[in-house]
């Protein structure tokens, strides 16, 4: 009888865990739409240049594409329903079509006036090949620079106009922002973990020793899970981000509950249910991608 009964509690101990593993994969897969969807919400790569040396003269500027399109901005097809130019810009915007670029890159219909802040922001799925292009309206004249690529997500270049009569190419110096990006990445970190413990405070996670025990959990893996996707940002651009952000989110939602599963016990006074922590687990990593959408929203620069 005590043979049977233990082998009984064992069945049932393995079939918990069983049952707790497929809860996880079937979480998993189900949370996976809403992942990818909040991923195409996300921070999107940019190509940003700053400009010196040329204050006090109108000049706009546009990045010319190796290929016809990018995101919502294409080559114009010669319909006037499809042409993209507002009040007063219809000369700037014919002057960039009749362009003809000796390698063959398209203009996809979208500039700026450049002299006004001395700068070009393209910020939403900019060309991933480019060369810039510069149009002084009364010199009646280009300036283009040479073929540059994406270096990372987030591209940052400085180009220096004032000597323009004796070189008229365009010559960008890369000028990444490592001191904004750290900054950026430490507020992001320093949000997502109070967040998710106000979650916690939620959930009746009050003791000191389990919301310290979460607080240090929650810091090994957002700061592992933002260096990594920094990394990835800059080294591999937008395709391998977003593949990256989506396994990411998803292994740190699945690390997270097995932590709290096996640990949550040692640090609480009473018994945690696993599917309440469980629970935990996905609301905090869900919340926090919609609360990270809405905030790059209102501050682009930080998310």
């Amino acid at each position: 009888m005590s043979e049977n009964k233990n082998l009984r509690s064992r069945n049932g101990s393995l079939q918990r865990r069983r049952n707790f593993l497929l809860f996880l994969v079937c979480t998993a897969i189900i949370l996976s739409p809403a992942v990818i969807v909040y991923a195409d919400m996300g921070p999107k790569p940019s190509v940003q240049i700053k400009f010196t040396g040329m204050e006090g003269e109108e000049y706009y500027g546009t990045l010319l594409s190796l290929h016809d399109s990018t995101g919502p901005a294409w080559v114009w097809d010669g319909k006037e329903e499809n042409a993209r130019y507002g009040e007063g810009e219809y000369e700037i915007w014919k002057t960039f079509v009749e362009y003809k670029d000796e390698d063959g890159f398209y203009f996809l219909q979208e500039w700026w006036k450049c002299s006004e802040n001395q700068e070009l922001k393209w910020i939403y799925r900019p060309p991933s090949t480019y060369k810039i292009l510069l149009y002084f309206p009364d010199r009646d004249k280009f300036y283009v620079s040479p073929i540059y690529t994406q270096y990372a997500f987030d591209s940052y270049y400085t180009v220096d106009l004032s000597k323009l009569a004796e070189n008229p190419v365009l010559n960008a110096k890369k000028s990444y922002d490592y001191a904004w990006e750290i900054i950026s990445l430490i507020v992001r970190i320093i949000l997502t973990i109070l967040l998710e413990l106000a979650i916690a405070l939620l959930f009746g996670y009050r003791e000191k020793r389990q919301i310290l025990f979460l607080a240090a959990v929650n810091v090994i893996t957002q700061v592992i899970l933002n260096i990594w996707l920094n990394y990835v940002n800059y080294t591999s651009g937008s395709m391998l981000f977003g593949f990256a952000y989506i396994l990411g989110e998803l292994l740190v939602l699945i690390l997270e509950a097995i932590i709290y599963c096996c640990l949550i016990g040692r640090f609480s006074k009473k018994s945690e249910r696993r599917v309440k922590v469980v629970c935990y687990a996905i609301v905090a990593n869900v919340v926090s991608f919609f609360v990270g959408y809405w905030l790059a929203e209102k501050i682009p620069g930080i998310f």
